[in-house]
């Protein structure tokens, strides 16, 4: 049940990447409530998570996971170019998570 809820927590932090670009600096609104609702669900899924896994662990996860959901979605739904070094970047991160899972930190 763990990992679902680092999932949760991992969709909700991306969401907040997404939305607080559109919050403008906080802005607009209905951007900025959108940014401040997904970031207190991102944070109770985590600690959710967090009763499993160590704190560390759990929280390196989140963040690595969310960040390359981040970087690529940027590419896909901005146009954001995804270079060589930038797709080095994501597969040392994704053998980084490999690596603290293997380790049985969870």
């Amino acid at each position: 049940m763990h990992w679902l809820y680092l999932g949760i927590a991992v969709v909700f932090e991306i969401t907040v990447a997404i939305v607080a670009g559109k919050a403008q600096g906080f802005t607009r609104p209905l951007w900025t409530i959108a940014t401040l609702v997904s970031g207190g669900i991102a944070t109770y899924f985590l600690s959710l998570a967090l009763l499993t896994f160590q704190v560390g662990v759990g929280y390196a996860l989140w963040t690595s996971i969310a960040g390359v959901g981040i970087v690529i979605l940027g590419a896909l739904l901005f146009g954001q170019r995804l270079g060589w070094r930038k797709l080095l970047g994501i597969a040392v991160v994704i053998a980084g998570v490999v690596g603290l899972q293997l380790s049985g930190a969870a």
